[in-house]
């Protein structure tokens, strides 16, 4: 192993990583001259440790893409990326870039894998109903977190109970709504109780981000760890932690589940200008550039030499939501009739075009085209295309003054590249028909979490990356009553709440419990119902997953799969 005196020497001695580093430097990462030294210092450890891994020697296979003691002949990669974490501690964080790296860092019970719809056992040897409100799990033997930590159910169950106890605003608790109880009744045995029976999305909820199984010694049980304290039992540990700038992860030694990891060590870089992630692909600076590049840099990039662009099945949804204290209007009904005022105004198709540049659909349902038992009752309630008679008539009967002043807020890079411009487009659309006046604001992301929970945003942008592939999974998490959008559509314990008028909890029951028909014609009824009914969201547009990789690197085409999991254990380059 190098000492840091050595890094001088090595940097002389390997040009042109030294001008990588200093290229690096001067990309616009937000550095202040508090932490420009630093965040040097830890890129150019990074590298180093990347390099001297590349030098190692080459250990015996133990298939699955792996070898043993869970390190790898695979040469280190360099990935980048605009998605930025808000926290690794599995408690706090409900989003897609903190979960790309939570998935690599953390075992879970079930996973779906690459390619696959179904999830198969991870750090479980097998799980099952054992009672219709009884789920039992089996961990595999001898499992270690990658401090050397024995994995046992205790830990499980200690997951489970502090997502739940600590019920993060920005935290997956809404995914666990329907577990009453997780008990350990001996060291390899997980029991969960149900409050609905025979849930048909049980399984795949384990393998979601409220399922990462965290060591107990190290996480407090009602409080968030720092996210460069954390411990998980994955395929990768973490080497090194530069929130939102630059994380490097080596191959966990302990690891002994069915995803062993290819490359060595993964360096994940942040980028808060795609157009500096899309000249760094081109240049070979980094090996993978995942989540977002431009629409116009995609289409330049298609031609490029040495590069690839990969395009997967997706799922993405991009909507809209109401918040029912803050949004304009005098009364519920005032308030209503400018929901569906702003639906009757929504241009979806030229959103699509103008801005995406045909890399993105209309979606006419929070359950996107393309998902088994998705329907289109936007299309059916209000058109494909704007109807501004339609929409200064609802106005009218509720007696609403026109122009109404919409406050838009959207979050700029969380959901690509372009809200700015997707934002300014609607803007013109609303604008255009003569019935609002539109505000646009826009916030970094990491902020935008923590204020559109404080009621601080009438009407905002947010988009969805699912859970797992299924039409609950666009429903329930948006409705039940420990929801996490906010809007106060279905707030636990409020009286009279909307969504009890619209009578979707009752279909959320029939369409987790009943397989079959019944639960397609209650997934049918509950799409209905949020076009006809309150119209607490309103769906915009659904995407597929792209990344643009190396003409060297394999493996990321198999990780664009609907359910938006990145693999990096899958990746590796020549």
């Amino acid at each position: 192993m190098a000492r840091l005196g050595d890094l001088h020497v090595w940097l002389q001695a390997h040009e042109t990583v030294a001008d990588r580093v200093v290229r690096w430097r001067k990309d616009d990462m937000a550095f202040t001259k508090s932490t420009t030294g630093k965040a040097l210092a830890l890129t150019a450890v990074a590298l180093l440790a990347v390099s001297l891994g590349a030098c190692g020697t080459k250990k015996k296979s133990t298939g699955s893409g792996g070898t043993s003691g869970g390190t790898s002949a695979s040469k280190p990669m360099t990935l980048g990326t605009t998605d930025q974490v808000v926290a690794l501690d599995p408690a706090a964080s409900y989003d897609f870039g903190s979960l790309m790296l939570e998935i690599n860092l953390y075992q879970f019970l079930m996973q779906v894998p690459a390619g696959k719809k179904t999830p198969e056992p991870d750090a479980a040897e097998s799980c099952s109903f054992t009672q219709p409100t009884e789920y039992t799990c089996k961990l595999k033997a001898g499992q270690k977190f990658s401090n050397g930590d024995p994995l046992t159910a205790d830990d499980v169950v200690f997951s489970y109970k502090r997502v739940a106890k600590i019920q993060d605003p920005n935290g997956p608790s809404s995914l666990i709504a329907n577990m009453t109880d997780v008990k350990a009744p001996d060291p390899t045995t997980v029991v969960f109780t149900l409050k609905n029976a025979n849930d048909q999305t049980w399984p795949l909820v384990l393998g979601t981000s409220a399922g990462p199984i965290v060591d107990s010694k190290v996480f407090a049980a009602d409080k968030v760890l720092a996210d460069d304290k954390i411990i998980g039992s994955g395929p990768y540990a973490l080497a090194s932690y530069n929130k939102n700038q630059l994380v490097a992860l080596k191959a966990n030694p302990n690891y002994s589940g069915p995803n062993k990891a290819k490359a060595s060590s993964v360096t994940l870089k942040y980028y808060t200008q795609p157009t500096n992630m899309k000249l760094d692909i081109q240049q070979g600076a980094i090996d993978v550039a995942l989540r977002s590049l431009t629409p116009t840099d995609l289409a330049s990039l298609k031609s490029a030499s040495g590069v690839k662009v990969l395009t997967g099945a997706g799922g993405e949804l991009r909507y809209m939501v109401f918040n029912y204290k803050t949004m304009p209007g005098k009364n519920d009904a005032q308030k209503l009739a400018i929901r569906q005022a702003m639906a009757y105004s929504v241009d979806r198709q030229a959103i699509a075009d103008k801005v995406f540049k045909g890399s993105y659909q209309p979606a006419y349902s929070m359950v996107p085209n393309g998902i088994a038992d998705a329907t289109e009752p936007f299309k059916d309630v209000f058109g494909s295309a704007p109807d501004k008679a339609k929409a200064a008539a609802a106005l009218q009967a509720a007696g609403v003054t026109t122009p109404v002043t919409l406050n838009l807020q959207y979050t700029l890079g969380h959901y690509g590249p372009v809200s700015d411009q997707e934002y300014n487009e609607l803007k013109r659309q609303f604008e255009a028909t003569g019935l609002f006046k539109v505000s646009l604001q826009s916030t970094e992301y990491t902020t935008y979490t923590k204020e559109r929970v404080k009621d601080t945003y009438p009407i905002y942008q947010l988009g969805w990356f699912p859970d797992f592939v299924d039409a609950d999974n666009y429903l329930f998490n948006f409705l039940n009553e420990q929801n996490f959008v906010h809007a106060h559509y279905c707030d636990a314990g409020a009286k009279d709440r909307p969504c009890d008028k619209d009578g979707v909890l009752p279909l959320l029951t029939t369409e987790e419990t009943k397989p079959g028909a019944e639960r397609t014609a209650a997934l049918t009824q509950i799409q209905k119902v949020l076009a006809t009914g309150e119209l607490p969201y309103l769906p915009l547009l659904s995407g597929n997953q792209v990344a643009v990789v190396r003409s060297n690197v394999s493996g990321v085409q198999q990780t664009l799969d609907p359910t938006y999991l990145i693999r990096f254990w899958l990746f590796s380059k020549s």
